[in-house]
C-alpha cells in the first residue's frame, strides 16, 4: 500500500492561513491532539461496552513525549485507529471540505478562536508548530493494516503501509524552527495543566519522583525510598461529574483548593447539573470578597466535555455572577468560536438563565434555612446580590426576599422589613418614606447622632456598588427616597408639617448671612438660615444628595455622563442654625470683627467634625480656639 496525492481544495495552499490566523494562540495544537486521542480512546471504550469490540482494553493511557534532539513531540493513543481510507476520509476530504467557504470567511479574521474547530481544523493546529507531520496507526477492525500519513504543510500527502503492531494511533510533530519552545519539559506540563488537567482518560507526560515507604529503621521508624513513576497529569474524574449525593463538604473544599490553592475557603457553593434543554454540569463557589471586586475576575474556568476551554465567561455567566469561582462543563456551548458568536448562540442565553436562577435559589434556601448564618456572611455575598439586583430583573424579583439592608446598630432588614420599620417616623410631609443611610460611620457620626435624636434609623450603605444599589431600588420601591445622612440638616432631610419656625427677623437673617458670607470667603459654600432645633449644632456643612450621588457613582465607574460630575469642583451648603444660643452671641458681639471671628469659629468647627479643615485653615482655626480661651 503506497499512494501520493493531493489534499483536494480549490485555493491556494492554506496551511500559511491557518498559521497566519492560528499563531497568537498556537499553544492549543496540544490540546486539540490530546483532546482526539481521548476521543478516539473513549469511542473504544464504548464499542467494548456495547459488544462490538471483543479484544482486551488493555492499559488506555494516552501519551505525551518529546525528543529535544529530534526535535519531535509525540501524542500517542490506543484508541480506535484508523485504517488508509478512513485517514483518507476523516484527514484529508472532511477537514477540507469546506476550505473554499472557510478561506473566504475568515481571510478578513483578527480572532483565532473565529476559525478552529469551524471546519474540523482542530488537528490540523499541528501545522503551527510542525513542519512535517506524520500519522502512524493501526485501527481496531479484524484484519485492519498499519498506516502511515505523512504531509509536509502543502497540500501534498503520502500515505503507506505503516509497521505499528497494536490499536490506536501515533501523531508524531516535527517542530519548525519558530516553535522550539515547545521542545522543553515544563513550556510541554504548562500547557498540559492548563488544558488537559481533568480529562476523563488518563495523560501520561514523563516520570515522577515519589516518596514510598521501605520498611522500618533500627528505632522503629518508617524508612522511605524514592521511586520514579508515571506523572500522570490529570484527574479523570472531577467533582463535576459526580452526583452532588456522592461528595461531602470535604471534597468540594478539596477541589477549591486544586483550582485556587492560594484562596481562603468558600463560603459556600451551588452544584450545577441539568441536562435539559441543555447539557450543563459544573460546581460554582462564592468566594470571601469585600470590596476588591474588580480584582477577582476571570476566576470560573470553562470547559467542554472537560477539555479547558477558556476563562472568558462573560457571555456565558451573568455579568454580576462573573465574581464567582468555579468550573463550567458544557457539551452544548459552542467550541473555540469569537465572543460574537457565544452571544447570538440560544443555548448560551437559556445557560445564563439557568445559572442565574440556581444562584437566586441557593440563596433564597440559606436565607430561609438559617437567617442568622446568613446574616453573618452578608458582608461578603452582599456585593454579588446587590449586583445582581442592579443588573437582572430577574434576579431582583427574587433577590428582593434575601437582600439585607444594615443599619448602624448592626441589625438586619429585608426591604420589606426595612419599609415597615421606619415607615410610620420617617415618612415627610409629601408621603415620601425616607430611608437614611451613611457610607463613614465615623465620619458622619454627628449627623448620625441628630438623626438618632429624632429616633430616626440610620443604615449604613458603604460598599463600592451601594451608590448605584440606592439609585436602582428608589426606581423599583413605592414612595421610598434614600438620603445620605450628611446631605442637609435632619429636619430637611425628612421634612415634617410642625417643623421648627427660625426665630430670627429678617434683618437679622440677613446680617447673619452676610457676616457668614463674608467670614466664610469661598464661593463653593452657599450660605441658608434655617429654623432648626436649638439642641442642633449652630452650623451645619452639607453637599445636596443629587451631586454626592453622582460623585460616588462616578468614583465606581459609573462611566459617561457620570465621570463629569466626578469632575466638578466640590460645593457644600452652609445651614446657620437661626435658634441656636451661638447665632446670638454672634449677633450680639461687639464690633463687625469679633463677630466675624465667632462666625469664622463656628464655621471651622462644623468643618472640623468632617474632616474639611486642613492645612493653614486648621493651624488658624487652633491659634484662635487658644486665643477665645
Amino acid at each position: 500500500m503506497q499512494e501520493k496525492g493531493t489534499i483536494s481544495i480549490h485555493t491556494e495552499n492554506i496551511f500559511p492561513i491557518i498559521k497566519k490566523f492560528l499563531y497568537s494562540d498556537h499553544e492549543i495544537f496540544l490540546r486539540e491532539l490530546v483532546s482526539n486521542a481521548v476521543d478516539a480512546t473513549q469511542k473504544i471504550k464504548r464499542l467494548a461496552t456495547l459488544g462490538q469490540y471483543k479484544g482486551e482494553l488493555g492499559d488506555i493511557t494516552v501519551e505525551v513525549s518529546f525528543d529535544e534532539k529530534k526535535k519531535t513531540i509525540t501524542i500517542s493513543d490506543k484508541g480506535l485507529g484508523m485504517t488508509a481510507e478512513e485517514i483518507k476520509k476523516y484527514i484529508n476530504q472532511i477537514a477540507f471540505s469546506g476550505a473554499t467557504e472557510f478561506v473566504e470567511k475568515f481571510k478578513d479574521a483578527k480572532d483565532a478562536n473565529e476559525i478552529i474547530g469551524k471546519f474540523g481544523l482542530g488537528f490540523y493546529s499541528a501545522f503551527m508548530v510542525a513542519k512535517n507531520v506524520e500519522i502512524h496507526t493501526l485501527s481496531y477492525q479484524d484484519g485492519a493494516e498499519p498506516a502511515i500519513w505523512t504531509c509536509d504543510g502543502s497540500t501534498e500527502f503520502e500515505i503507506k503501509k505503516g509497521k505499528r503492531k497494536t490499536r490506536g494511533t501515533d501523531i508524531i510533530l516535527h517542530i519548525n524552527e519558530d516553535s522550539e519552545e515547545f521542545l522543553d519539559k515544563w513550556k510541554l506540563q504548562g500547557i498540559l495543566d492548563k488544558y488537559c488537567k481533568f480529562l476523563p482518560v488518563p495523560i501520561k507526560f514523563g516520570t515522577k519522583s515519589e516518596s514510598v515507604e521501605d520498611g522500618v529503621d533500627d528505632k522503629g521508624e518508617k524508612k522511605w525510598k524514592s521511586v520514579e513513576v508515571d506523572n500522570i497529569i490529570n484527574t479523570t474524574s472531577p467533582i463535576w461529574t459526580k452526583s452532588p449525593n456522592d461528595l461531602k463538604d470535604e471534597d468540594y473544599l478539596n477541589f477549591y483548593k486544586e483550582l485556587y490553592p492560594m484562596s481562603e475557603d468558600p463560603l459556600f457553593w451551588i452544584h450545577l447539573n441539568v441536562d435539559y434543554p441543555f447539557n450543563l454540569t459544573g460546581v460554582l463557589y462564592f468566594p470571601k470578597v469585600k470590596n476588591e471586586f474588580e480584582l477577582q475576575r476571570n476566576k470560573i474556568k470553562l470547559f467542554s466535555r472537560q477539555v479547558f476551554i477558556t476563562d472568558e465567561v462573560k457571555d456565558i455567566v451573568p455579568e454580576f455572577l462573573m465574581l464567582l469561582h468555579g468550573v463550567i462543563d458544557s457539551p452544548d456551548i459552542p467550541l473555540n468560536v469569537s465572543r460574537s458568536f457565544l452571544q447570538a448562540d440560544g443555548n448560551v442565553k437559556k445557560i445564563n438563565n439557568y445559572i442565574t436562577k440556581k444562584v437566586a435559589d441557593k440563596l433564597s434556601e440559606l436565607y430561609k434555612k438559617d437567617r442568622k448564618a446568613y446574616e453573618a456572611k452578608w458582608n461578603d455575598i452582599g456585593l454579588f446580590v446587590k449586583y445582581g439586583m442592579i443588573s437582572e430583573d430577574k434576579f431582583y424579583e427574587k433577590g428582593k426576599e434575601f437582600t439585607l439592608l444594615k443599619n448602624t446598630k448592626n441589625e438586619y432588614f429585608t426591604l420589606d422589613e426595612y419599609t415597615e420599620k421606619v415607615k410610620a417616623i420617617q415618612t415627610n410631609k409629601d408621603d415620601q418614606t425616607i430611608f437614611l443611610y451613611a457610607t463613614d460611620v465615623d465620619k458622619q457620626d454627628s449627623f448620625i447622632a441628630s438623626a438618632n435624636k429624632k429616633d430616626y434609623d440610620v443604615l449604613i450603605l458603604d460598599s463600592p456598588i451601594d451608590s448605584h444599589f440606592i439609585q436602582h431600588i428608589e426606581t423599583k420601591l413605592d414612595k421610598t427616597q434614600l438620603k445620605r445622612v450628611d446631605a442637609d440638616v435632619v429636619e430637611k432631610l425628612i421634612q415634617k408639617e410642625d417643623s421648627y419656625a427660625n426665630l430670627l427677623t429678617e434683618d437679622q437673617s440677613k446680617q447673619v448671612k452676610e457676616l457668614f458670607e463674608k467670614a466664610i470667603d469661598n464661593k463653593s459654600y452657599s450660605v441658608e438660615i434655617e429654623g432648626l432645633s436649638p439642641e442642633e449644632m449652630p452650623v451645619t456643612i452639607t453637599m445636596e444628595e443629587w451631586m454626592r450621588r453622582m460623585k460616588d457613582m462616578a468614583q465606581t465607574g459609573g462611566g459617561g455622563p457620570m465621570s463629569f460630575y466626578g469632575q466638578m469642583p466640590d460645593n457644600y451648603k452652609v445651614a446657620i442654625n437661626g435658634n441656636h444660643p451661638v447665632v446670638d452671641k454672634i449677633l450680639k458681639a461687639e464690633g463687625e470683627e469679633a463677630q466675624l471671628q465667632l462666625a469664622k469659629q463656628a464655621f471651622d468647627l462644623a468643618k472640623l467634625s468632617q474632616g474639611l479643615l486642613t492645612g493653614k485653615d486648621l493651624t488658624a482655626f487652633v491659634k484662635r480656639s487658644v486665643e477665645l480661651i
